[in-house]
């Protein structure tokens, strides 16, 4: 099983900054995508960003490319988002994922979850 610990969440004002993290342990040699989430309250969860764990090929929903990034650290097991000019519409939890299949990639699927960071953007 992989193990997944999401950081770096927050409080930040509307066109700011910040950077999450996600430290993957356990099965990481399986691992062929990671990818970030999101759930605004009473909201379904929303792909928001992936990433091909070998070839690096990322893929983003619409409504954050050109604001968000996501990157890896293979030596660590870490992957990142970094966010910039956030919106109050970003306010969500954030959740990492990681997709241990052989179809994984940065479309998904992902099959192993964190628990969550949240992120609180104000106007």
């Amino acid at each position: 099983q992989a193990q997944l610990v999401e950081s770096g969440g927050g409080l930040v004002q509307a066109g700011g900054s910040l950077r999450l993290s996600c430290a993957a342990s356990g099965r990481t040699s399986s691992m062929y995508a990671m990818g970030w989430f999101r759930q605004a309250p009473e909201k379904e969860r929303e792909f928001v960003a992936g990433l091909s764990w070998k070839g690096g090929r990322t893929y983003y929903t619409e409504s954050v490319k050109g604001r968000f990034t996501i990157s890896r650290d293979n030596a660590k097991n870490t992957v990142y988002l970094q966010m910039s000019s956030l919106k109050p519409e970003d306010t969500a939890v954030y959740y990492c994922a990681a997709g241990t299949t052989a179809y994984s990639s940065e479309y998904g699927p992902y099959d192993y979850w964190g628990q969550g960071t949240q992120v609180i953007v104000s106007s």
